[in-house]
């Protein structure tokens, strides 16, 4: 989900009703991600909320793992699957 303002402080609710009403989440995953408290909030949220998480490497040359979560090149197949998938 793009999010093209920043949320006030109720944005984890608003987050939170988002992940509800989707079929999975789809993590695009950078040397970024770990220090990320708002991304690992809404993985754990995705997770509570029992949705399908597919990661995806946002760059050709960054390959960080997060525990939990199942990355991939980013590519048209890799994304397609899952959604077919979903």
């Amino acid at each position: 989900m793009s999010v093209k303002e920043p949320y006030d402080t109720e944005w984890k609710a608003r987050v939170r009703t988002r992940i509800k009403r989707s079929d999975g989440v789809v993590v695009l995953v950078s040397k970024n991600s770990l220090k990320s408290s708002g991304q690992k909030w809404e993985i754990q949220c995705a997770k509570e909320e029992g949705k399908p998480i597919r990661g995806i490497w946002a760059y050709s040359d960054d390959r960080t793992n997060i525990d939990g979560v199942n990355t991939y090149t980013w590519s048209d197949k890799n994304i397609t699957d899952f959604i077919n998938a979903l």
